[in-house]
């Protein structure tokens, strides 16, 4: 694991169409050391579905 600019956030929320990009970004943030805070949010826009998924760095005050 690398460890995240200390210029991030402590919390984000990602949100964008439930696609393979998606999902990279959130493995992304995983990857920096962030952690899922919750399950998904998902909602259908009338064409596509859309997801958000809250992430949290620990130990950081």
């Amino acid at each position: 694991m690398s460890t995240p600019p200390d210029d991030l956030p402590r919390y984000r929320v990602l949100t964008g169409p439930d696609d393979a990009a998606f999902c990279r970004r959130v493995s992304e943030a995983l990857d920096l050391g962030y952690e899922l805070h919750g399950g998904p949010a998902v909602t259908f826009d009338g064409e596509r579905v859309i997801v958000a998924q809250a992430l949290l760095r620990p130990g950081r005050p």
